[in-house]
C-alpha cells in the first residue's frame, strides 16, 4: 500500500515537474523564494497597526512569529528526521530526469514541506483572525501557488506538500487557540481593546484596510512577473 502511494506520488510529481518554460523557470524561482514575502508581511503589519493599539499590534505580531516557528520547526526539526524521505532532486532513481531551476536541489529530506506548512499556517491564522472571505481566498490561493512552485522547481513531491498542508492547518488552529487563551488569561482583551470593539476575544469585527494586503500581494506578483521578462532566461 505504502509503495503504491509513493509510486503514485512520484508519477504525479514527474508529470507536473515536466511542464516548464524558460519564463516560468524565472517566475517560479522568484516566487518560491523569500523575497516575495517581504511586501506581504509589511502589509499585514500595516493592517495590524491601523486596527490595533500599539501593544495589541505587537502582541499579535509576536503570535505571527510563533505561528511560523511552530509550523516550520515541526516539519524541519521533528518530522523530517523521523521519516527521512529524500527530496525528488535527491532521489537517485529519478534525480537525472527531474527538472531543476538554477540547479537548486534543496536539503537532503523534504517530507513534509516547510513551505506548505508555513504558507497554510499563515492562511489558516489569517482566516481565523480577520474572518474576511476575500483575505482568506487570497491567502489560500497564495499557499496553493507556493506549493506548486515547489513541485515545479523539483524539490518536493505532492505528498510532501499535502502533509505539510495538514501540519500548517494544525499549527494555524493551535496558534490561534494560544492567542485566544492568552487574551483571556491575561485580560488583554479589555486592557488592549481592539479600537471601538470590546468583543475581541469572541470575534474581531470590523477590521479595516484588509484590501491593502490583497492589493500588495497582487502588485508584488505583477512586478515579479514583469521583472522576469528581463531575467537571464530572456
Amino acid at each position: 500500500m505504502l509503495e503504491s502511494l509513493q509510486s503514485l506520488d512520484q508519477t504525479i510529481f514527474l508529470a507536473l515537474n515536466a511542464l516548464h518554460t524558460p519564463y516560468l523557470d524565472s517566475f517560479m524561482y522568484i516566487f518560491t523564494g523569500k523575497l516575495v514575502w517581504i511586501p506581504l508581511y509589511a502589509s499585514i503589519l500595516f493592517v495590524l497597526w491601523r486596527n490595533f493599539n500599539p501593544r495589541m499590534a505587537i502582541f499579535t505580531a509576536v503570535i505571527f512569529g510563533l505561528l511560523i516557528v511552530i509550523a516550520d520547526q515541526t516539519c524541519s526539526s521533528i518530522l523530517r528526521p523521523i521519516f527521512e524521505r529524500p527530496r525528488p532532486s535527491r532521489n537517485p532513481e529519478i534525480a537525472d530526469i527531474v527538472h531543476l531551476v538554477n540547479d537548486r536541489r534543496g536539503g537532503k529530506f523534504g517530507f513534509p514541506s516547510c513551505h506548505a506548512a508555513n504558507t497554510f499556517a499563515l492562511a489558516c491564522f489569517m482566516m481565523l483572525l480577520f474572518k474576511n472571505r476575500a483575505v482568506t481566498t487570497f491567502f489560500m490561493l497564495w499557499a496553493i501557488v507556493t506549493c506548486y512552485t515547489r513541485i515545479y522547481v523539483g524539490v518536493h513531491y505532492p505528498g510532501d506538500l499535502l502533509f505539510g498542508t495538514v501540519v500548517g492547518f494544525a499549527a494555524g488552529f493551535a496558534t490561534y487557540g494560544i492567542y485566544r487563551l492568552c487574551l483571556r488569561v491575561n485580560g488583554i482583551a479589555s486592557a488592549l481593546d481592539y479600537r471601538k470593539d470590546r468583543a475581541l476575544v469572541k470575534r474581531p469585527l470590523g477590521i479595516k484596510y484588509t484590501s491593502v494586503i490583497i492589493y500588495t500581494g497582487v502588485l508584488t506578483i505583477a512586478c515579479f512577473a514583469v521583472y522576469c521578462i528581463w531575467w537571464k532566461a530572456y
